[in-house]
């Protein structure tokens, strides 16, 4: 989650749940904050916290950070109960504060001017890109998450990057390379969009496009701009073999075997290339 201090307790209905350990003010107290999606918190984030551990007879706390749109307060599950609920009367607004500077900013939560336990929110600028997989492949194979151990000169191949933070109202990227004839153009609802399960929750583009037949073989960068403008996403391709001639129905040099260039593991066992906000290195090999 990046989230510095803290560690991913569990997975519950899709939301990340984080916990500071070792920072309660109360022995046995844990402080633990939820955030849609499984994604790294950003300004503007719904978010909500909750308490375990508290003693008996206990009936209100407030949590407050520079961080938070407004105090949130937490009550009682039931009575007599050391968990929490958090009271989301009218009116509220439990956000991370819109146009909040990236930082890692303090968490404390008090009951009757009493710490009873603290954390720390790490949250990324409003708008920062979540790239879940960026990949070229050929276009008649299934594109899966890694990019084909080589591509022949020539290939007809389909990119597809799916970003889980996509920036509203862009529904269009522009793909670079030296290996393509000019610029090509990756769009939402595509007829190249795989259908992937995997996809589920992101949005995705796709395109296709044709390779040079005269590009000579070599590792090439392809790169993908978003967000308008903010965002820079590196992957690479090894091209390999003679040119595909007219009407030659294969598009490997090297079949069988991906290799998960720019790729790292992400949690539930996918793959994702993740950058953040003017961040221009290029993903390992």
């Amino acid at each position: 989650m990046g989230v510095t201090g803290l560690a991913v307790a569990a997975l519950l209905g899709g939301a990340a749940v984080a916990s500071a350990e070792g920072a309660s003010q109360a022995p046995g107290v844990r402080l633990e904050y939820y955030v849609n999606q499984n994604l790294p918190l950003e300004a503007g984030d719904a978010i909500s916290f909750s308490l375990e551990g508290m003693p008996p007879g206990w009936d209100k706390v407030e949590v407050t950070s520079p961080a938070l749109q407004e105090p949130i307060i937490l009550t009682p599950l039931k009575k007599g109960s050391a968990q929490s609920v958090q009271v989301e009367a009218p009116g509220t607004d439990h956000r991370v504060r819109p146009g909040l500077r990236a930082g890692t900013y303090p968490v404390t939560a008090t009951s009757h001017g009493r710490t009873v336990a603290t954390t720390q929110l790490k949250v990324l600028a409003e708008n920062t890109a979540q790239i879940y997989r960026f990949v070229i492949g050929p276009r008649n194979a299934s594109p899966g998450y890694g990019t084909p151990a080589s591509l022949r000169p020539g290939s007809d191949v389909r990119v597809v990057l799916t970003d889980l933070r996509p920036a509203p109202g862009e529904n269009s990227l522009t793909v670079t390379s030296p290996i393509f004839k000019g610029p090509l153009t990756i769009k939402t609802d595509s007829p190249d969009d795989p259908g992937c399960k995997c996809d589920d929750g992101g949005t995705v583009y796709a395109g296709h496009g044709q390779l040079r037949g005269d590009v000579p073989g070599g590792r090439y960068t392809v790169t993908v701009v978003s967000h308008h403008g903010q965002q820079t996403t590196k992957q690479h391709v090894v091209i390999a073999g003679r040119p595909v001639a007219d009407g030659d129905g294969t598009s490997w040099a090297v079949t069988g075997g991906v290799a998960a260039t720019g790729l790292a593991l992400a949690s539930g066992g996918a793959f994702a290339v993740r950058r953040r906000r003017s961040r221009k290195t290029e993903p390992a090999a």
